[in-house]
């Protein structure tokens, strides 16, 4: 008999949430397992489809996650088993904690984490830099090979085949599967900085469908930072990129309404923030600048931008933030690390401190549509900019511009709004 429909939704509903925040998990240990990396993702995908028909007949387990780990691991040892091949591998597998155990480990996990040690294979400086970039895409993020193609504007067959090669070049040039060790983490840290902020910025600010916010990933990024700064201390980057994500993570409880609906920086109850991850973040921050002063270094980008969240974070209202300091901060952000981005940000901060018709003519000078022209926040930008100036009728199509382009389902709402209130 089939299960009745509420049943299935709600545990089509629960996997999808748990998926998203255990692939990770799940994808590194079993690559620790088997050392196989295709095995390792397509085992967990099995384990998915097992639970999508388990799942609403027996009701959803009380430990979904181990559940999920449970029947992955289970599926790559039988896989061995059928292919006759690394018996060694099999009984390790085969002796691996229960899911209560495994539940343990998520809850005691220490420096030695299967999926820092992903990532920072991922990292290896023997794959070319976009190789990393597309491979962590695929086994980090968890994004299709469709997904992961669109970001670098190539057929998803050519990226099948650049992952597959990559996955190779890591067989063949015999990369470890490890944390390395402490004289080889330097050559590393730059690529791992920015794949734990790719991590973070996707639970920050997911890049498509119904969900803006996806704070079971924001945390994990998080967690995973506090780790790198275990292994590397007195990093004045490494500690600047834990602030960056605590000040902005502080304000996750506020971005959405309770409809789901985006709620802007300005517009935000600043009586939810955070607190302690503010205070925290305040900290980190502290002893970076106090690191830097002691090496005599430069700021770098995580510095930069972390000095940028904190005037957002620390202002009591959005009235009183210092938006001058805010552009400046841009402007040297934009020398250190350049990117349209940036520009687009520093042309922003620029319309907050002096005048949306300053921002516009900065934005105008930049001109960033070569770059960000299928961008839908520089639509919005400038749309927003001309609204503010009293201009509906020229901030009209631009405000459409951005409608079509929009990732996410609560800014395609927000956007449509916008749109209904023009004269």
């Amino acid at each position: 008999m089939p299960a009745p429909r509420s049943a299935a939704t709600k545990a089509s509903t629960t996997l999808a949430e748990v998926a998203a925040s255990e692939r990770l998990r799940i994808v590194a240990t079993l690559i620790r397992t088997t050392g196989d990396w295709d095995l390792a993702e397509d085992c967990f995908h099995d384990a998915v489809t097992r639970a999508l028909t388990t799942w609403p007949e027996r009701g959803i387990p009380d430990n979904p996650g181990a559940w999920l780990t449970t029947v992955a691991k289970n599926a790559a040892i039988d896989a061995i088993r059928k292919a006759k091949a690394e018996h060694r591998a099999t009984e390790r597998a085969a002796r691996e904690p229960t899911p209560e155990a495994d539940e343990e480990a998520t809850v005691h996990d220490n420096i030695d984490d299967d999926r820092l040690r992903l990532i920072f294979t991922c990292c290896h400086p023997a794959l070319a830099l976009e190789n990393r970039v597309a491979f962590t895409l695929r086994t980090v993020l968890g994004l299709t090979v469709a997904e992961t193609a669109h970001v670098f504007l190539v057929s998803e067959q050519t990226m099948q085949k650049r992952l597959v090669r990559t996955r190779a070049k890591i067989r063949a040039a015999g990369i470890p599967y490890r944390v390395p060790p402490p004289h080889l983490l330097p050559e590393r840290t730059a690529g791992v900085l920015a794949v734990l902020y790719l991590l973070f910025t996707e639970g920050y600010s997911s890049g498509s469908g119904s969900d803006l916010v996806r704070p079971a990933l924001a945390d994990e990024a998080i967690r995973l930072t506090r780790l790198v700064a275990q292994l590397l201390p007195q990093q004045p980057e490494v500690l600047a990129l834990l602030a960056l994500e605590l000040f902005q993570h502080s304000r996750a409880a506020s971005r959405l309404d309770a409809a789901g609906d985006l709620v802007l920086l300005e517009d935000q109850d600043r009586s939810r923030w955070n607190t302690d991850a503010i205070i925290e973040a305040s900290r980190m921050l502290a002893e970076a600048e106090h690191t830097l002063h002691i090496l005599g270094a430069t700021p770098g980008p995580y510095l930069l931008q972390a000095q940028i969240a904190a005037e957002h974070a620390t202002a009591p209202t959005a009235a009183s933030t210092n938006f001058a300091r805010i552009a400046t901060l841009y402007a040297h952000l934009s020398q250190v690390a350049p990117s349209p981005i940036v520009d687009l940000n520093r042309a922003i901060a620029v319309a907050f401190s002096d005048g949306p018709d300053a921002g516009l003519a900065l934005l105008d000078t930049l001109n960033l549509d070569a770059h960000l022209g299928e961008y839908h926040l520089l639509h919005a930008t400038r749309a927003d900019l001309l609204r503010r100036l009293g201009r509906p009728a020229d901030a009209l199509p631009h405000y459409r511009r951005a409608l079509e382009l929009a990732p996410s389902d609560p800014e395609r709402r927000f956007l449509q709004r916008r749109l209904d209130k023009l004269p």
